[in-house]
């Protein structure tokens, strides 16, 4: 093994969008990688921000966001929203999205992405030079063209595709590879 130091090379990172109104309540969304679940009960999620950004002031604000999650087919529009600023344009003016009104949260969500999760703030850790935003997830909601026939949601019709940090790309994600819990009871066969 060679050491490559430390560094965020976590393989791999979703690309989120966080939707946040900002102080004057025009709707905005900001890309994202560092982001996971954090907790089971209550359902949570956490998302990383830099206190530069203008969705940071919202959040820390408001205490409301949604995370949208892109299709492979919105890969474009999902990389505009990390390159261009809330403070300076109105992304989903550029982009052609559609802000949704959210009726749980104080807060947009892309209309067009597949799947869409409504959080509160419940806690904040500031870590260096990104704060930790961890949201309460009060409703999931997808797209119904994404869901299985089990009612959850297809990852192969989501088709949400992820973040490589060291060579600054964007890649779908690859085939089934078997059932969770379950492969792993012969761990020799």
């Amino acid at each position: 093994m060679k050491s490559l130091g430390a560094k965020t090379l976590v393989y791999t990172a979703p690309v989120w969008i966080v939707g946040s109104y900002d102080a004057a309540g025009k709707p905005n969304g900001m890309a994202v990688s560092w982001g996971g679940i954090c907790c089971s009960q209550p359902p949570c999620l956490s998302v990383a921000l830099r206190k530069a950004t203008h969705s940071y002031a919202s959040l820390d604000g408001k205490g409301d966001f949604t995370v949208s999650v892109p299709s492979e087919t919105q890969v474009v529009a999902a990389d505009y929203f990390g390159i261009a600023s809330g403070r300076e344009t109105d992304k989903f003016r550029d982009t052609g999205l559609t802000p949704a009104k959210s009726a749980l949260v104080d807060a947009p969500y892309v209309a067009e992405f597949p799947l869409v999760y409504e959080c509160r703030v419940r806690h904040k850790l500031e870590i260096g030079l990104h704060t930790l935003f961890v949201g309460e997830i009060l409703d999931v909601k997808v797209s119904e063209a994404a869901l299985g026939a089990d009612g959850h949601p297809d990852i192969e019709k989501l088709r949400p595709f992820v973040f490589l940090a060291g060579p600054r790309a964007y890649h779908g994600i690859g085939k089934r590879l078997g059932k969770a819990f379950e492969i792993g009871k012969k761990p020799r066969g």
